[in-house]
């Protein structure tokens, strides 16, 4: 009774590996755009988020049409098209506000705001949807945003455009969950993330494609020159778009293969890892006070989620 109940080794083993692959390809990603775009001189953040577009457009439909690791879902009306569409451009800004704000910001201070998520996820719903939580629940967000603010006080390499967008890539992010619940909630349209994301992609590339050349017109020219001064960065390039479609990848099957709880606790213990190692690589100066700050945050976080459980 006990064996058949409980999960068998390969299965352990199985969920583990997704675990160590999901917080690999994240953090991975999230490391590489650091690098790239603040210590390497590639700055170009649209670019860049073209290029990770791009390799989901192109893993996406290999993974789908040729591996089937999901269904492949059609999209079945006009009015539906236009619904990703909205969607794909809300979640170019949420992406192309994270890249330009790691040009700005040290990683550890990104992640700390960046986990204001649900406070925006929580205004958002109220506002659109008029979705109301359980007081005690909005009282756990009190120490998220406080947080932030603590740590933006005690943060040696704060820096206003920086952190400007990188609130509004949060706010983005949080906006675009919500959409989705109410672009595609009925039953015909509801797409999964993969297959989402294989509509979503080559849409941010038509608008991203003509954005990076607007904005960043000697990117190209840069580009080749950079490549040419250092042999891997092509490589480099390709590895941190692989990568972004991992960590799509990644975290839906985490999603479909462990409980809602578990994704949120792994999902707080992933900032909190990335935080670490990010000091770790590329030293940036740290205080007790922004520390105690982002603890704040991820605390309240943790706190809101349960909150949410509860009080359903």
């Amino acid at each position: 009774m006990s064996s058949s109940s409980s999960p068998s080794s390969s299965q352990v083993f199985f969920i583990s590996s997704l675990i160590i692959l999901w917080y690999s390809s994240n953090i991975g990603v999230l490391l590489l755009n650091k690098f790239l775009l603040s210590n390497y001189g590639f700055k170009f953040p649209i670019f860049l988020t073209m290029c990770h577009m791009s390799a989901c457009a192109i893993l996406s439909y290999i993974s789908i049409v040729f591996l089937k690791v999901v269904p492949f879902q059609k999209i079945k009306s006009r009015s539906q098209f236009l619904r990703i569409a909205t969607l794909s451009i809300v979640f170019c800004a949420s992406v192309v506000g994270g890249n330009i704000s790691l040009r700005y910001l040290p990683v550890s201070f990104n992640q700390a705001v960046g986990a204001t998520t649900p406070f925006f996820t929580a205004m958002f719903a109220y506002l659109m949807t008029l979705k109301r939580e359980a007081w005690v629940t909005y009282g756990a967000l009190v120490p998220v945003v406080t947080g932030v603010v603590i740590a933006s006080g005690g943060e040696p390499s704060f820096h206003l455009y920086g952190f400007i967008m990188c609130i509004s890539a949060t706010a983005a992010r949080a906006f675009k969950s919500v959409l989705q619940g109410i672009l595609l909630s009925s039953e015909g349209e509801k797409l999964n993330s993969m297959n989402l994301l294989l509509y979503m992609s080559p849409i941010a590339i038509a608008v991203l494609l003509p954005a990076a050349l607007i904005m960043e017109p000697d990117v190209i020219e840069a580009t080749i020159s950079l490549a040419l001064k250092h042999r891997f960065m092509w490589l480099l390039l390709l590895i941190n778009s692989t990568m972004a479609y991992a960590a799509n990848l990644t975290n839906f099957l985490v999603t479909k293969n462990t409980s809602a709880l578990t994704l949120q606790v792994l999902g707080n213990a992933k900032g909190a890892v990335a935080v670490v190692i990010s000091i770790l690589l590329f030293r940036n100066p740290v205080t007790f006070v922004g520390i105690a700050g982002y603890s704040m945050t991820v605390m309240g976080v943790v706190a809101y989620g349960e909150a949410k459980r509860r009080y359903k």
